[in-house]
């Protein structure tokens, strides 16, 4: 009776196999660690939108919100989460995308095995968890230090929050493609930040603007999240309303990867 014994090197080619899941994994711990040590970065993206939603409060005070049928938690909730995902995943990617790329760090990943949507969504990945458990909290402690009712179609609010991930992740691969240095990254995303914190109903409802204002906010990228999370608990969104909202956001997101995937830059800007 013969045995048979691998032999140390197809021992080690079976070790060194990989999945997209483990390559992926990989380069988050890798990106989760690097953003630890970016302490500038790190306060900006968890301690800022922890602060913004007192100011809102202080603005909800100076409005008729009764007359958009709305409360003060209504508004300082929705806006909250999108303080989160403007500030712990656009803002942040846009310099974590700029900065590897200025390093170097993805044009020596893409020699390897990584794909280019595996060398993105990995570095992708700390800054989306982040703002989804930031969101998360923040909904919960409005709820709770607002006096919010449970949420009537809280799938409203789950969608609309996933799907602001999902964009604003891949609005900021586009920002970091129009971006040249890690400095400049600090400034590139305030525009959309500022138009976004203005026209999509984070500081102020759109039904308190005048209409024609109104109708063209609602199809900036993060009005739809801010009305699907506000709707999840009102439960005043329409089945028309929803769809519309949705297809905004999922129409602002396929821009956004097509833009993506035939402008984003892999070295350096000269």
């Amino acid at each position: 009776m013969s045995t048979t014994t691998a032999t140390p090197g197809a021992s080690a080619r079976r070790g060194a196999i990989s999945t997209p899941r483990s390559r992926m994994a990989a380069l988050a711990r890798a990106e989760l660690t690097l953003m630890g040590r970016n302490k500038g970065a790190l306060f900006a993206a968890l301690f800022v939108p922890l602060v913004l939603p007192f100011s809102v409060k202080s603005a909800a005070k100076e409005m008729d919100l009764a007359e958009a049928g709305l409360t003060a938690g209504t508004l300082i909730l929705p806006a909250a989460v999108g303080f989160s995902l403007l500030f712990a995943v656009y803002s942040a990617l846009v310099g974590v995308f700029v900065v590897r790329r200025e390093e170097l760090v993805l044009k020596r990943l893409r020699t390897g095995e990584l794909r280019d949507v595996e060398i993105l969504t990995g570095s992708a990945t700390p800054a989306l968890l982040s703002g989804l458990v930031q969101s998360l909290l923040l909904a919960v402690g409005c709820a709770v230090l607002l006096d919010l009712s449970a949420p009537s179609a809280i799938h409203l609010s789950v969608l609309g929050l996933l799907l602001g991930l999902v964009m604003c992740a891949a609005l900021a691969a586009v920002t970091a493609s129009l971006t040249r240095t890690g400095e400049s990254a600090q400034i590139t995303p305030l525009p959309f930040m500022f138009v976004s914190m203005l026209g999509s109903g984070m500081f102020v409802p759109l039904e308190l603007l005048p209409d024609r204002l109104a109708s063209v906010c609602e199809l900036l990228p993060m009005t739809p999240v801010i009305t699907l999370v506000r709707g999840g608990w009102t439960g005043d969104l329409s089945g028309a309303e929803t769809l519309g909202a949705t297809a905004t956001a999922v129409a602002w997101t396929v821009l956004a990867v097509f833009a993506v995937r035939r402008r984003f830059r892999w070295e350096p800007r000269h």
